[in-house]
């Protein structure tokens, strides 16, 4: 299910938030971004306290990647290997984190809210959904052998293979029936080429 040949090409026509000079960060609410880069510290620190491994997946991911803020985030998502994830969300819990899910467990501060996502492993060691109605089914197999170390605002946090990400953002509408496409993923992916195409990646 989750696997798929990345298709490495550009639109056409480049997203509304491109201009000659490069991405415009449409960020609106930099409060909220402060805040929540610092629950993304506070989940490095606590990961790093149970020698528990995290990492960044959605657009959050991509910012740490990019090393810079490309736009407002409604919360921020994190992949966890699924024997993990109850210690982990418990030590966050006593960090003040308020528990509001079950199997992608979903948790808030304030407005800062965070879904950790529970992995497993395949047999052969693809990284695989460790819970819910997919339970089983394959994310890409370079998702995190391939991972990257991000860096923003002074933080370091390990995020999912750049490519990988780009294939998920690509393929979940055909993955899922009836999840819409969205501009922001669409902006998202194209960005994410840009750089994996520039000279530094070439």
């Amino acid at each position: 299910m989750f696997r798929h040949r990345l298709v490495r090409t550009f639109s056409p026509h480049p997203p509304p938030s491109w201009n000659e000079s490069g991405y415009v960060s449409t960020v609106v609410n930099r409060e909220l971004v402060q805040r929540q880069v610092a629950a993304v510290a506070d989940v490095v620190a606590a990961a790093t306290d149970l020698d528990a491994e995290v990492w960044l997946r959605g657009g959050w991911a991509m910012d740490f990647y990019l090393g810079e803020i490309t736009r407002d985030h409604l919360d921020i998502d994190w992949f966890v290997w699924a024997d993990a994830m109850p210690g982990l969300v418990g030590e966050l819990l006593h960090r003040g984190w308020t528990d509001l899910a079950e199997h992608q467990r979903d948790i808030a501060r304030g407005d800062v809210e965070m879904g950790f996502a529970p992995l497993a492993s395949a047999p052969d060691g693809c990284p695989a959904v460790g819970g819910g109605p997919w339970q089983g089914e394959r994310y890409p197999e370079q998702m995190l052998a391939a991972a990257a170390d991000g860096w923003l605002d002074g933080v370091r946090c390990r995020v999912i293979d750049p490519a990988a990400q780009v294939e998920i953002k690509q393929m979940m509408p055909v993955w899922v029936p009836g999840r819409p496409r969205r501009s922001k993923d669409a902006i998202d992916v194209d960005r994410l080429l840009r750089s994996l195409n520039s000279p530094r990646h070439s």
